[in-house]
């Protein structure tokens, strides 16, 4: 039977929808990979550059840690693709992660006031003598520079970024997305006057996103800015950097926040070196540490610390309180989501080292840590 002139007329109407709903989809991918250009941030020129060349830490047209060390470690026969894709380790959680809203400050005397409250992966809030010091906040759904791929949060941030108390300060460890987010950064700049502190070079990015630049101070190690009567300093690393093909073009650092009374210590991203011990001789001792335990592995020994060399470095530190951070929100390793935070709670037993887990949103009282009640593991 030949085809009616209405059978025609609706082949016709569904090539052009399937052609408009194509375009649509292109229209739409275009529309979410517009952000991309820009959040792969900018590049070191002008006074920046040259500030950056007159760094030890810079040299040959990078920045360079103390000693040797290498992103990726060979390891014959391992397969890291097929582990990733195949392997059976619990890289989930199989509920919800409990989130708490921070309840309100405690009414104390803010001069030794010091609390802490950890929204997940490496964003911290640390009220210090009545001051507020946001670390790394990254408030985006994927660690990534799209919005369609990359690693997605196993947990939705537990307060919106306007819901955040008034700022003093911004600090930044290095430029990896799982630590500086655009949007995130963006929103800080709408609804904060908080100054960045980051890392040489690290301000370049900032620059691209529209940050003022009497907003933005970068610091080599060792370099210190006052800001609402704190000394903050940035101190050694071992990491890298890069947010494209590019790497090491900006400095990673880990931070001290000390008020008149009171300091903590911030690792960043590190691998375990000398480096916490001659920090500690200086600056320290630290009433709390806030340390990264998670997405290490064999693979790359000497960029990430094992919740086991956390310890160490934060005895080296001369830390007081231990919480642990940089696990639980972003997979970025393959190692199981709970693993990184027993293997510490079994050390920190072993080592008599005092030791607060929170959970995302829960402000925890440095002079009055909760005890650790193992939440994540009904979860794990």
């Amino acid at each position: 039977m030949a085809p009616t002139r209405s059978t025609d007329v609706e082949r016709s109407l569904g090539r052009r929808m399937r052609g408009a709903a194509g375009l649509a989809a292109l229209a739409g991918l275009a529309w979410v990979a517009r952000e991309v250009p820009a959040a792969l941030g900018g590049r070191l020129a002008g006074a920046r550059a040259e500030r950056a060349a007159r760094s030890p830490q810079f040299r040959d047209g990078t920045f360079h840690n103390q000693a040797g060390t290498r992103t990726m470690v060979a390891d014959p026969g391992r397969n890291l693709l097929r582990e990733l894709i195949f392997g059976k380790q619990k890289r989930r959680p199989t509920a919800p992660v409990p989130l708490l809203r921070p309840s309100a400050s405690p009414a104390a005397d803010t001069t030794d006031e010091l609390n802490i409250v950890w929204y997940g992966h490496a964003s911290v809030l640390i009220e210090i003598e009545g001051r507020r010091v946001l670390l790394d906040p990254v408030w985006s759904d994927r660690c990534s520079p799209s919005a369609l791929v990359g690693p997605r949060r196993l947990h939705e941030p537990p307060v919106r970024l306007d819901e955040l108390p008034p700022l003093d300060a911004i600090l930044i460890s290095h430029d990896h997305y799982d630590h500086l987010d655009m949007a995130t950064v963006r929103a800080l700049l709408a609804g904060s006057s908080a100054p960045f502190l980051v890392p040489l070079g690290v301000g370049a990015h900032l620059d691209r996103w529209g940050v003022p630049a009497d907003r933005i101070i970068e610091l080599d190690w060792s370099e210190s800015h006052r800001v609402a009567g704190l000394e903050i300093t940035a101190t050694a690393a071992q990491h890298f950097s890069g947010r494209g093909l590019r790497r090491d073009g900006t400095l990673w650092s880990s931070w001290v926040v000390a008020g008149a009374r009171r300091k903590v210590f911030y690792t960043g991203d590190s691998g375990y070196f000398d480096g916490y011990a001659a920090i500690g001789a200086e600056h320290g001792p630290f009433d709390v540490t806030l340390m990264q335990i998670g997405a290490y592995d064999r693979a790359w020994p000497t960029i990430h610390m094992f919740p086991e060399e956390a310890v160490n470095a934060h005895l080296d530190l001369r830390g007081g309180l231990f919480i642990p951070v940089h696990w639980a929100t972003f997979n970025l390793a393959l190692h199981d989501w709970s693993e990184p935070v027993n293997r510490l709670w079994a050390e920190a037993k072993a080592r008599d080292v005092q030791l607060a887990v929170p959970r995302p949103g829960e402000r925890v009282v440095v002079d009055e840590p909760p005890a650790v009640d193992g939440w994540w593991q009904a979860i794990a």
